[in-house]
């Protein structure tokens, strides 16, 4: 085990030893178990050569840090900015499939009959499909509404309600 000269300053350059702030107070700090080895030495076990102690970085001058700059806000120009972005590539995108499928095709509809392009009666079915999807979601919308003004209405009306 090796000890520790007196007035021995691992931080102090002049200190016994030849130690300086750079390096490392040695082995039994990093390791367990590593006590058992003498820096520089050879290990008490295996006879093995020890290693070296490890050398830390030297320390930086302290550089005064650039602030961060501020995070963005999301604001609702940017938000629409983006939908009108992503819609145009979607209609680009449904234009092109539109252009490349012009063949006709024999459409029937509730005893209707007619020949169209297909790419067009791909896209009255998907438009179909989507308002569809719109009226049962606006739907949903009104009847959470109306839930909601009953609430508050009942609320008004019992004496001593807290309103917000």
């Amino acid at each position: 085990m090796t000890q520790t000269p007196r007035g021995f300053d691992p931080h102090d350059p002049n200190s016994p030893n030849g130690a300086s702030p750079t390096r490392s107070s040695g082995p039994a700090d990093e390791y367990p178990g590593a006590a058992d080895v003498p820096a520089g030495g050879t290990d008490l076990v295996s006879g093995a050569p020890a290693a070296p102690a490890p050398v830390e970085e030297p320390a930086r001058a302290a550089t005064p840090e650039t602030p961060a700059p501020e995070p963005r806000q999301v604001t609702r120009a940017g938000m629409v900015w983006a939908a009108v972005a992503c819609a145009l590539v979607v209609l680009i995108l449904l234009i092109a499939f539109i252009l490349q499928n012009q063949e006709y095709v024999q459409v029937k509809f509730f005893g209707l009959q007619g020949a169209v392009p297909l790419g067009i009666a791909l896209f009255i079915a998907a438009v179909g499909g989507g308002v569809l999807v719109a009226i049962a979601g606006a739907a949903r919308i009104i009847q959470l509404r109306v839930a909601a003004h009953r609430q508050r209405v009942s609320r008004q009306a019992r004496p001593g309600a807290r309103t917000r």
